[in-house]
């Protein structure tokens, strides 16, 4: 996430990769609450597989500190509210998305096994400082401030997107086009972030001040705008395009997305880690599995072609 907290009551999808807040929209719908177009979602498909088992390579397992390897299993948390890059999968347990397929796959490549845990965003980096977690793979962005705390090797692309409701919401370009509104966005994310810096920005010039509602999660936060407690939704670019078409005519993009910047794997400082990790997903990117996992979640247009430790802009 371009950053993210405490989690709302889990719900079980009652379609395979339905994401959690698409059925409490219709939860929402049922209690008399007007969600257009939110219905009919039954007929949803599990995507393609993004490729066959993974081989492990001798020279990146070498690689491996022997700390993990005795252990055999990597630790890798998530805050699984984020489709299509982590959420509950079908079964109302498991972690799904793409993070969750990239994780095991680059595993594979270090001959190691995934241990995927449900954890709140804001509670992930300190789980990592603590040795808690042996990743964070959580659509982190790589910023220069995380980098005093954790190391990162970069492995997408995204900016920020607006959205909103598709019947009666603002117009919004850009965040200045915030002031005087009532945003809803995920607690520790830069989103929240970036919405709260700008109500001062609104606040200085003059204008109304932008209110900030802040969720646990980005179920919480999709509800608020359903619910109309909230006028803008912000997430990462491809998390919103996705909500937006699992809504199903409910919401709409709006502007265009701003301040793109490369998600990283957090890393513990000083576990060993960000090497093996780096040769292990320039061999997916090379083999094309990298590209084939992104395909199957339709976010392939965030691909990079070049990992790097530790690659902030910002």
């Amino acid at each position: 996430m371009i950053v993210a907290e405490a989690r709302s009551q889990e719900m079980t999808p009652t379609a395979p990769n339905a994401p959690r807040f698409a059925i409490a929209l219709a939860l929402l719908a049922s209690a008399s609450i007007v969600v257009a177009g939110c219905g009919g979602g039954k007929k949803k498909t599990t995507p393609p597989s993004g490729g066959g088992a993974v081989s492990v390579d001798k020279k990146v397992a070498a690689e491996v500190p022997s700390a993990i390897e005795s252990k055999g299993t990597l630790k890798v948390a998530a805050d699984a509210t984020y489709a299509p890059n982590e959420f509950i999968g079908p079964n109302g347990r498991s972690v799904v998305g793409m993070d969750a397929d990239l994780a095991n796959a680059l595993a594979g490549v270090m001959g190691l096994k995934v241990s995927m845990v449900n954890a709140t965003f804001d509670s992930i980096i300190p789980g990592l400082a603590s040795r808690k977690y042996d990743l964070g793979m959580s659509s982190f962005t790589d910023t220069k401030e995380r980098e005093k705390v954790v190391d990162f090797v970069t492995y997408f692309s995204a900016g920020t997107s607006f959205y909103v409701k598709a019947s009666g919401g603002p117009t919004i370009n850009t965040l200045a086009d915030l002031c005087g509104r009532t945003v809803a966005v995920e607690k520790g994310t830069t989103q929240a972030a970036d919405a709260t810096a700008q109500g001062k920005k609104c606040k200085a010039a003059g204008k109304a001040a932008v209110k900030v509602l802040v969720f646990p999660d980005q179920n919480g936060a999709n509800l608020a705008l359903s619910s109309g407690r909230a006028q803008v939704g912000m997430a990462d670019s491809p998390v919103a395009a996705y909500q937006v078409k699992q809504a199903r005519g409910l919401f709409k993009l709006v502007g265009k997305p701003y301040a793109t910047a490369p998600y990283g794997i957090a890393v513990p400082k000083g576990s060993g880690m960000t090497k093996p990790l780096l040769d292990a997903l320039k061999l997916l990117v090379t083999n094309g599995r990298y590209r084939a996992i992104l395909t199957k979640w339709g976010i392939q247009e965030g691909a990079i072609s070049s990992p790097t430790i530790n690659g902030a802009t910002s």
